[in-house]
């Protein structure tokens, strides 16, 4: 029998809708919980999509778990991970909610790590792994005391938060106890209303009317290139693993808009060193430094949950989600074929959005899911600005010369 893959997502981000594809092709049957009008709705390989409500987040998971009784759950965002471990605290070790979430995400130990910034720093120092120093800042003193050690620039980072929300590069004093009050402070009301009423997330709301305060660490700045991977692993061990360097982001704290594939050793013990040392098992992403003078890896974050490149098929050791169906059905690995020989992929639609003129969408391989027409004229519907060019007819082809689809 297939295997069952719950997709689990709080945000109508683009990216869980290409992985549920990629799951279904590789032989898994997918379902989702997502909010309302998410394009995994236009995805013709879902079976069934179950509502996600943020005043009742973790009701809205136990429902579609309850329903699907799913064998494996993939959260697409930070908040998705976040309420499956409330939701295992809630339900308790040895229930059979906890079990799944624990054979999706890992032991239960590892849960409070991935949002503790300092504390999984530490951790990978203890496993040998090249990373900056990092420490928990709570007020104006522990600040000056770090830059005074330091000095500028220096990286200040909110737990809970991710995509480079929550993340500030400060290079003066003044500058930088603006951004620690700014971090710390809990999300203003009229914030989380607004967000509540016009993008129908809720998510803010409970933050704001509790006046939660966000804990703040300080890292050391790394001079060099943005870097990242995901991975596919299983009870502690890396069954497939993707290494991209960034070459554009949509905007300086934006998510990549441009990669290109690298084969890096230091990235590749960093993540197995931390996947063995969490026992992580589902999707999970890696963020490094590359230094710009020597080459040298520094981890510097941890994403877990699936991430926006993990979807994409580059043959043997890089199709994660043909591992994952792997290790869920028992079979052997099937990899599908690569879905381009280009190490350099246009990210759809950050890179469009970033420039519509952008070389790259012609250089690079455009990552653009012709094979969903419905999915693609929703995501440009939405995405398309007042004043640009008219969509309404022809909606794909403006975005690219390359290959058009067959609609």
């Amino acid at each position: 029998m297939k295997p069952t893959v719950l997709i689990a997502t709080t945000s109508r981000w683009l990216p869980t809708a290409r992985l549920a594809m990629a799951l279904a092709h590789a032989g898994c049957i997918v379902d989702a919980v997502c909010p309302a009008r998410h394009p995994l709705g236009k995805v013709s390989d879902i079976r069934q999509t179950y509502a996600y409500r943020g005043l009742t987040p973790l009701m809205s998971f136990a429902r579609a778990i309850a329903e699907t009784r799913p064998d494996l759950i993939v959260p697409g965002d930070d908040l998705a991970t976040l309420h499956l471990h409330r939701l295992h605290g809630q339900e308790g070790r040895g229930r059979k909610t906890a079990t799944l979430i624990e054979r999706s995400l890992g032991m239960p130990e590892s849960f409070p790590v991935v949002y503790a910034r300092t504390r999984f720093m530490e951790l990978a120092q203890e496993e040998g792994i090249r990373a900056p120093k990092t420490e928990v800042i709570a007020n104006a003193l522990a600040l000056k005391k770090w830059v005074g050690r330091m000095g500028f620039p220096t990286v200040l980072k909110a737990n809970g938060t991710s995509g480079g929300d929550g993340v500030r590069i400060v290079h003066r004093l003044e500058e930088a106890e603006r951004a620690l009050r700014a971090l710390q402070a809990p999300p203003l009301f009229p914030r989380a209303v607004k967000r509540a009423l016009v993008d129908q997330d809720k998510t803010l709301v409970w933050p704001s009317l509790l006046r939660r305060r966000s804990i703040v660490n300080a890292q050391e700045f790394v001079a060099g290139r943005e870097a990242t991977s995901a991975v596919a692993c299983w009870q502690g061990t890396v069954l497939a693993s993707l290494h991209f360097e960034v070459l554009h982001k949509r905007d300086s704290a934006g998510p990549s808009s441009v990669v290109r594939l690298i084969a890096n050793a230091e990235m590749s013990a960093a993540a197995e060193g931390m996947v063995r040392r969490l026992n992580l098992s589902g999707l999970h992403g890696f963020d490094f430094m590359l230094e710009t003078h020597t080459g040298n890896a520094y981890l510097i974050e941890i994403n877990p949950r699936a991430t926006q490149v993990g979807h994409l098929t580059l043959g043997p050791g890089r199709d994660l989600p043909a591992a994952l169906y792997a290790a869920l059905s028992g079979e052997a690995v099937r990899a599908a074929p690569k879905v381009t020989e280009n190490d350099t992929i246009a990210l759809f639609p950050q890179e469009w959005m970033r420039d519509p003129e952008s070389a790259f969408l012609q250089s690079g391989y455009h990552d653009v899911p012709w094979e969903e027409p419905e999915l693609l004229r929703a995501c440009v519907r939405r995405l398309r600005k007042p004043g640009a060019l008219d969509f309404s007819q022809t909606p794909v082809r403006t975005l690219s010369a390359v290959r058009l689809p067959r609609l």
